[in-house]
């Protein structure tokens, strides 16, 4: 350390602050250091390197280096690279899970209701494709890492609980057939809109047509809408 320079000073919630730093007229400057915004931004990074090169290739110094932060600050919030791994599951998982409740479809007729949450899922995949990769990814790993978490399947359940309840209006309204199991629906949902993303490389080299490509979107979009429904359609 330089003679006369001042060592950081640790803040209330232990982590070091930065540095003070003098402007042009010589006065110090520090910038205003916000937790909050740096986890943020750190789960931001960490969910798109981990999409890329996977929770082996994934490089802790990369993310660092990207969010203007240090290894040892990543730590401090997240203890290791397997953590960090766990909160960018979490976070994913729960962000498409608040989404779904905000659509409430709850107030909705049960076939409209149905149709937007179907409409959403394939949206939402198309969409945030780190998203179907990390899914990916965590079904190498056997999710190892996901039944490590705490809140997990309390959080997941949100889903099923919305199926539920258009299921139950639907057969109570005469729309839909009183034989459909929730959870079966729901992987029917998730398996339509996730495959023309998560294999849309070996799928386009087998047939020559990526099913991702966004010309198909619109066709795509309301083939699976129509699949699902009329699925559901009660038809005595």
């Amino acid at each position: 350390m330089k003679k006369g320079s001042k060592a950081a000073a640790p803040d209330q919630t232990g982590i070091p602050s930065e540095p003070p730093r003098s402007d042009a007229r010589g006065s110090d400057t520090r910038r205003k250091y916000d937790p909050e915004e740096t986890k943020r931004n750190i789960l931001e990074v960490a969910t798109q390197e981990f999409s890329a090169m996977g929770l082996a290739g994934a490089r802790v110094d990369a993310i660092a280096e990207r969010t203007n932060t240090t290894k040892r600050m990543l730590y401090y919030y997240f203890e290791s690279k397997e953590g960090l791994y766990q909160a960018v599951l979490e976070k994913v998982y729960g962000d498409i899970r608040a989404l779904e409740q905000d659509l409430h479809v709850s107030e909705l007729d049960p076939l409209e209701g149905m149709r937007k949450l179907v409409e959403f899922t394939f949206d939402y995949h198309d969409r945030h494709r780190d998203f179907v990769r990390l899914v990916t990814i965590e079904n190498i790993h056997g999710a190892k890492y996901v039944e490590q978490l705490k809140t997990f399947k309390s959080r997941n359940i949100s889903a099923i609980d919305t199926i539920e309840d258009l299921l139950a209006r639907g057969v109570a309204s005469g729309q839909f057939r009183s034989d459909v199991d929730a959870i079966d629906l729901h992987l029917l949902i998730s398996s339509l809109c996730f495959h023309r993303i998560g294999n849309r490389h070996t799928f386009g080299t087998a047939f020559g047509r990526d099913p991702s490509h966004p010309r198909l979107r619109t066709r795509h979009r309301a083939m699976v809408v129509d699949a699902v429904l009329r699925f559901l359609r009660n038809t005595d």
